[in-house]
This record gives structure tokens, sequence and C-alpha cells, in this order.
């Protein structure tokens, strides 16, 4: 299957980061908007028990994504990935239900998304701060991207939002059911609280 190499980074002025991209020539291939993603298993929890990705996401189209095999290693975060793009997001849920699949978990961004060279690189904004992705053909390339942004390569993290979700909600009491903007109304959590730090600092 394809490699999926890519780290997150906590920033603090993703607006900064935007217009560095900007000036070094990189191609917008989807303007900012709202990203819904659905999070699949099964009733023994097996595809989280063996560190697998089932998700349905609707964006600029709808996508069913199938990851496996993950490793991190200095803030990378490598994985097998199939992506398909589909007709009707509503009809593959009901797909997948079909199947014996159900929704997990939940979780929203507003999402950029640009080229640069040969990455991709999103700009994120999540109920919890605003991250930049990082994605490319090798975590030497990672590294090389970020700094050509301004940012860290110290501070990548190889976490998934799930992840940060989870961290998120040790803070938070009671927590929330979904990585919603509505779920995580008034919440405040620092990026200390998430096990990060910000990238674009120092």
């Amino acid at each position: 299957m394809p490699l999926e190499i890519e780290s997150k980074f906590y920033v603090n002025n993703l607006p900064g980061v935007e217009a560095r991209l900007k000036a070094l020539g990189a191609v917008c291939l989807v303007a900012r908007q709202l990203e819904t993603n659905l999070r699949f298993d099964d009733g023994q929890h097996r595809l989280q028990t063996e560190h697998k990705v089932l998700r349905l996401r609707r964006y600029d189209d709808a996508r069913l994504t199938f990851k496996s095999g993950k490793t991190s290693g200095n803030g990378v975060a490598t994985r097998e990935e199939i992506e398909v793009i589909v007709s009707d997001f509503e009809q593959t849920r009901a797909l997948l239900e079909g199947l014996g699949f159900r929704v997990f978990f939940v979780y929203e961004k507003y999402r950029a998304l640009y080229r640069l060279g040969g990455s991709l690189i999103t700009l994120d904004e999540l109920p919890f701060g605003s991250f930049v992705e990082v994605e490319a053909e090798s975590a030497e390339q990672v590294y090389r991207q970020a700094e050509a942004l301004g940012l860290n390569p110290a501070a990548a993290s190889a976490e998934s939002y799930q992840g940060l979700f989870a961290a998120a909600c040790r803070h938070l009491n009671p927590p929330p059911q979904a990585l919603t903007f509505q779920a995580f109304a008034g919440a405040l959590l620092s990026p200390a609280d998430l096990g990060m730090r910000p990238a674009d600092e120092g």
C-alpha cells in the first residue's frame, strides 16, 4: 500500500504560516472550509485494537480511507494508506453501517490545503488549537518543509487528532463526546495540555 509520511505542528499564528506558504509559491488546492470526519469500528473494536483506521471524510469531496501499520519516530508518523473518492457521503456511511461498522469518533476542523513542491501542507483549525500538517515523501523532507515555513522540526508530533482529543479530555470535566466546535465551546486548553509545544515560537 502507499505510505503516508506526515507530522503535525501546533502553531500560535496560523495566518503567518499561510502568508509564508504563499510567499514560497505554494498552490492552494482547497480553500478553507469545514471538514467532517467519521471514524468507524466493529462491535469488537478490532480496528482500534490492531491500530487501524477506517474513516469517512467530507471536505471538498467525500473520501473513504483505510490506514494501517503505523510507526512513529522523531515526531513523524508513517503508515500505509488507501484512499478512494466516493460519490455520496451518506450512502457510504449507510454501506459501512450495513456491514456492521459503527461510528465511534466524530471530529471536525476548518482546513485549507496547499501544495508546496512535492509536499502537501494543511492549515487546520480545531476546537482546541491551530495546527499545520506536513506530508512529504520522507521524514527528512517533512523537516525541511517545516523549516521553510518557519517551524521548529523539534516540535513535530506524530500524534493523531484522536490522540490529541484523548489528551484534551483528561483536562475537561465532563469530557466531551466528540471533537466538534459545539462540544468544545468554552473549553480552554494550552498546547501543554495536548502534550505539544508551539512550533512557531522562538
